[in-house]
């Protein structure tokens, strides 16, 4: 969890661009897999590097899980 922080807090992504952004886990899984991948979590964030998405992967599947992804909104309030 502490390295999810740290790299949100790297990536750097402002509070007004996260919010014009549909960011439920629904709307960002756009091919219905189940889980996000960094091209889908880089159109809600374009800023988002690989090496924070790599952050945020807990489990490093090259995916994001609803839990995973929840983990992530709930350290960036704004989101």
């Amino acid at each position: 969890m502490k390295k999810l922080l740290v790299s949100i807090i790297a990536l750097g992504v402002s509070t007004a661009a996260m919010a014009q952004v549909a960011t439920d886990f629904t709307s960002v899984d756009t091919d219905v897999s189940g889980d996000i991948s960094l091209t889908e979590a880089q159109v809600v964030w374009p800023a988002l590097t690989e090496e924070a998405y790599a952050a945020a992967d807990l489990d490093q599947n090259g995916s994001l899980s609803q839990e995973e992804y929840d983990a992530y909104l709930a350290a960036n309030p704004a989101a």
